[in-house]
């Protein structure tokens, strides 16, 4: 059993082939499919696939740095309304908050809104006791200082497409987060799996990103969850341990984090 932590199934570039692919995840043994929200135009998407196959998709909710514009503090609203309102009376249809965080790869003109949106998000986990799913390109050392002024012991969750220096695995760890691995993990010189090589398996997660950042040897293609199987090979490769006791434990990891039971 394997679980992609991570995964934009309701994007447009699956519309010809959705449930081939899924079919496809669920024939290699892709069990959970976690799926984060961008802003307030995936929301329906993300809805009808979570309706199509509630027995494999679990939504999140949250908003993408990348869709901090001018209008972000109304994106918020709308998507704060989704997440209380799916998350009330005991009820939890939101795993976690997310995707969120920061980039500073494509634009900083809204550098200070995406802090600020970070900030709200991080309060929302906090206040609904749910794990927060963390996006950092070239953002790292921001996020996690982010992390470490709310953590009051409650904050968890994931930092996606984990990667940067020794000095940020000791910092995720210390805060009592997961690294998230996808297909960057299978990249030659991408300098991950050296950074993972002596990190328990207990602090890892697995996911795919699709369709985005699809592992070797598919790489430049549309990245897709059944992929994911390449990564937990290079994982396994990577450590001298087996497959199976990495999708063991890594599928324990994320279970566990978005509390989701199996029968």
């Amino acid at each position: 059993m394997l679980v992609d932590t991570h995964a934009h199934l309701y994007a447009k570039q699956f519309d010809e082939d959705r449930q081939l692919m899924l079919d496809r995840a669920v024939s290699v043994g892709i069990e959970k499919i976690f799926l984060p929200n961008i802003d307030t135009q995936s929301i329906a998407g993300m809805y009808e696939l979570v309706e199509l196959r509630p027995d494999l998709c679990y939504p999140m909710m949250g908003l993408h740095p990348c869709s901090v514009k001018e209008n972000y503090e109304q994106e918020l609203d709308t998507i704060e309304a989704h997440l209380r309102s799916g998350n009330q009376d005991g009820e939890r249809r939101f795993c976690a908050v997310g995707e969120c965080g920061l980039d500073y790869h494509w634009d900083l003109t809204f550098k200070s809104q995406q802090i600020k949106a970070l900030r709200r998000q991080i309060e929302w986990a906090k206040d609904l006791d749910l794990p927060i799913v963390l996006h950092c390109r070239e953002s790292m050392d921001d996020v996690i200082r982010e992390i470490q002024k709310a953590q009051d012991g409650s904050l968890k969750g994931i930092f996606h497409c984990f990667s940067g220096t020794q000095k940020h695995v000791e910092q995720v760890i210390e805060l009592g987060f997961l690294m998230g691995l996808g297909g960057v993990l299978t990249f030659k010189k991408s300098g991950v799996d050296e950074l993972v090589k002596n990190v328990a398996l207990k602090h890892l997660v697995l996911e795919t990103d699709a369709p985005y950042l699809a592992p070797t040897p598919y790489r430049g293609k549309r990245n897709e969850t059944a992929y994911m199987v390449k990564v937990a090979e290079r994982l396994a490769e990577v450590k001298g341990i087996t497959v199976a006791e990495v999708a063991e434990a890594t599928t324990k990891n994320a279970l566990d984090l978005f509390r989701i039971d199996v029968v």
